[in-house]
């Protein structure tokens, strides 16, 4: 069910990503926080964003052995994010180990969901470059059920994906998607994209909006249109 929009916060610095919020005044969108903005700034510009009052999605893809992993999250879980991500084709004992490292002493944890295949992949990448002779729609299956075996809240995947994920894995399960963009838009280097209401349409819980928000000549018109198609204000 269509929950939020989520804008991603694609920016270099720390000067940008506040100036870019302060047009929002009082409105605080639900926030992405990716690589370039926190290789870049660090745990302070987490700290700052969530002390504005917005909630925030940890965009960092991990993917490493399990052990690693479950020590990566005990430390992003301290930082109050309200969702973060990891790469399902790391299997399900880094997906088990990730969610233990983010159960806080009190038993809370940010929502934790699993990248299946990136919205920039497609068919003919996905069996001759990563070597995956099964269908991309089996493939997105098969990684949504392991992340939902482990415990996990949810998967990142295309909105075209998103009503079979619901199928297979239940409707409390989430699918957040980026590769939206409006009609007519510039789908850049995105391949299985659709419109805001299109993704309504399939399923998608949440969407992840970049470029067609941060890039506009008006930001906030942007963002407040992306809430009405998706959301069908």
């Amino acid at each position: 069910m269509a929950t939020d929009v989520i804008v991603a916060l694609d920016f270099p610095t720390a000067q940008q990503t506040l100036e870019f919020l302060d047009k929002f005044g009082s409105v605080k969108p639900f926030v992405k926080i990716g690589m370039e903005l926190y290789y870049a700034e660090g745990p302070e510009i987490v700290r700052q964003i969530k002390a504005r009052g917005h909630k925030v999605f940890l965009d960092l893809k991990l993917h490493d052995i399990p052990n690693t992993v479950f020590k990566a999250m005990r430390v992003l879980s301290s930082l109050d994010v309200d969702m973060c991500n990891l790469h399902a084709a790391g299997t399900r004992a880094m997906m088990k180990a990730a969610l233990e490292g983010l159960t806080r002493p009190d038993g809370t944890q940010p929502l934790l969901i699993a990248v299946t295949q990136l919205t920039s992949t497609d068919e003919k990448s996905l069996k001759e470059e990563i070597l995956i002779n099964a269908g991309m729609q089996e493939t997105v299956m098969e990684y949504a059920q392991n992340a939902r075996r482990a415990g996990l809240d949810g998967v990142v995947c295309s909105p075209l994906e998103a009503r079979q994920v619901h199928s297979v894995c239940g409707d409390g399960f989430l699918t957040v998607t980026p590769g939206v963009r409006f009609e007519g838009g510039d789908k850049g280097d995105q391949k299985r994209v659709t419109t805001p209401a299109m993704a309504r349409e399939a399923g998608s819980d949440y969407i992840v909006v970049g470029r067609p928000v941060t890039a506009a000549a008006d930001a906030v018109k942007a963002y407040e249109r992306c809430l009405k198609e998706f959301l069908a204000q």
